[in-house]
């Protein structure tokens, strides 16, 4: 939780260097989700290159025990990514979405 409250000041800010908006922000213990509202000029790998590299040498720099034991070969994030459009739904259903995937890994199976 701590991380993750870390983090979404530092996505925001990142996202706003790309003239981008962090719309909606939830993670877990090994992967985020991000909804970013983003103009067609800016390239998502370009993007998500940025997020990862400066959300990890700002994490890494707090030093935070739990994540050294989870470092991808010494990396904070893994390599590889997904990015989905979701052009025309409604943001609201997106949120809920994402919202939901927090909650659904609080719950047993």
């Amino acid at each position: 939780k701590e991380i993750l409250d870390d983090l979404r000041p530092i996505f925001a800010s990142v996202c706003a260097d790309f003239e981008s908006e962090l719309v909606e922000f939830d993670g877990e213990d090994d992967h985020v989700h991000l909804l970013v509202n983003y103009p067609p000029k800016v390239s998502v790998s370009n993007l998500v290159n940025s997020l990862k590299g400066v959300s990890s040498r700002m994490i890494r720099k707090k030093n935070y025990p739990s994540i050294c034991k989870k470092l991808w070969g010494g990396a904070l994030w893994s390599p590889s990514y997904f990015a989905g459009s979701c052009g025309g739904a409604p943001i609201a259903v997106i949120r809920q979405y994402i919202e939901q995937q927090q909650q659904q890994q609080q719950t047993p199976h």
